[in-house]
């Protein structure tokens, strides 16, 4: 049987990196050349129904072994993009075994460190064997070693009949990283009941309420005059760009909150005297505050607009999606029985809320009831990503009580 990190090793060799900018689905069609791999890999393993449809998704199933007949389907899904902020081309990992608990050099060329100091769940692990990067791309842990994980599950229940479990359902998808990757999931074609999606960090996470989410384009149109005769003119785009965001709360902002405070991110500024743009994702766990945020948008753009005349200030905002946590609770079961699992795994559960989103809250709202569990990676979307061998071997144990203890459950209750 394939080891959970030698599973993963392989999937991070395919750059898989998701495009904002790229209408198209999948964003990358390099995510499909990891599709196709998982297709070919699933299948050996005797994996049922496996395919990858036209826009990267790749699905399969086992199917029940259990003589209850009311167990329900369990999907777990992942995703095969990585993020955007920094190269996934050429990743070099490297295994730390039985880390000392100091600092690591991840690039001594380039003078690239990981000290306990600065990262200090570090401490966590010593004597555990991590998988680091090289300092000069991210790992892709995110979401890779779900991927690994789940699919260490599916070899091993297929390896070992004896293990009872209902029908388990598989997907891997593209694009999450950029906010899509729940668009075009077939639902029907997965047939699950409940859902998880095995993204999250460290090991004993468990999630169900992630941000309400939105982006805010702002876009200012100055006019561009010579500065020796601008007088009365000129309107300077980039001075009002700073005009607005000096509106905004200056603590709303990553660098000052935490848990379940929300913020405003500037996430992109570029322009000149005729034209700027900024890019703003908002969020909050709470929807009334949500709202709020959304709306001090709006009445700062009418502000401005008021100040200089005319259109001068105009602001698009797109919700992205919103807390799952009104969907979860229904179906409360979810969380308890991945507390069970957990607890039978000698792993103490996390629960905490996700500072992000997930497919999982989108496909939440589109029928899939889909809290996040664990993988045991940290500092996702750089180079300073890591994973433990150690936790992700215990999520695929985490992995396999679920199903276990699902194969009991009946959807009558």
């Amino acid at each position: 049987m394939t080891k959970v990190h030698e599973r993963f090793l392989k999937y991070v060799s395919v750059d898989t990196k998701s495009d904002p900018d790229s209408k198209s689905c999948p964003s990358t069609d390099k995510q499909k050349k990891l599709g196709a791999f998982l297709v070919s890999e699933m299948k050996a393993m005797g994996i049922s129904d496996v395919e990858m449809d036209e826009n990267g998704y790749v699905y399969g199933q086992i199917p029940s072994n259990s003589p209850n007949d009311k167990a329900p389907s369990l999907a777990l899904i992942a995703h095969m993009d990585t993020s955007p902020d920094l190269s996934g081309t050429n990743v070099k990992p490297q295994i730390i075994e039985a880390y000392d608990g100091g600092t690591i050099v991840l690039n001594e060329t380039l003078d690239i460190k990981m000290s306990p100091d600065e990262f200090d769940h570090l401490a966590h692990y010593k004597g555990q064997d991590l998988i680091v990067t090289d300092g000069t791309t991210l790992l892709g842990a995110d979401d890779k070693a779900g991927i690994a994980e789940i699919l260490t599950l599916c070899e091993f229940l297929l390896e070992h009949d004896g293990v009872l479990h209902g029908p388990l359902k598989i997907a891997f998808t593209p694009d999450e990283e950029v906010g899509r990757g729940a668009d075009l999931l077939n639902l029907e074609k997965l047939k699950a009941d409940f859902g998880y999606t095995v993204d999250g960090g460290e090991l004993g996470e468990l999630e169900f309420e992630n941000f309400n989410a939105a982006s805010a384009k702002v876009i200012i149109h100055g006019t561009n005059i010579h500065p020796g005769s601008a007088k009365g003119k000129m309107v300077n785009s980039i001075l009002i760009a700073m005009e607005f965001n000096q509106m905004l709360p200056a603590f709303d902002v990553p660098s000052f909150t935490e848990n379940y405070e929300g913020f405003n991110h500037l996430n992109d500024f570029h322009g000149s005297v005729e034209e700027t743009q900024m890019l703003y994702i908002i969020r909050d766990h709470d929807f009334k505050k949500f709202d709020e945020k959304k709306t001090l948008f709006m009445n700062v753009t009418h502000f401005l607009n008021q100040k200089y005349g005319g259109d001068i200030v105009e602001t698009q905002i797109v919700d992205s999606y919103f807390n799952m946590r009104e969907k979860i609770i229904p179906h409360f079961h979810l969380i308890e029985t991945v507390k069970k699992a957990m607890e039978n795994c000698e792993v103490t559960p996390l629960i905490v809320p996700i500072r992000g989103g997930t497919d999982g809250a989108r496909l939440s709202y589109m029928g899939l009831p889909c809290p996040n569990i664990c993988t045991g990676g940290h500092n996702f979307h750089g180079r300073y990503e890591y994973i433990s061998i150690q936790s992700m071997e215990k999520t695929v144990d985490i992995l396999t009580e679920i199903v276990k203890l699902y194969e009991q459950y009946s959807l009558e209750v």
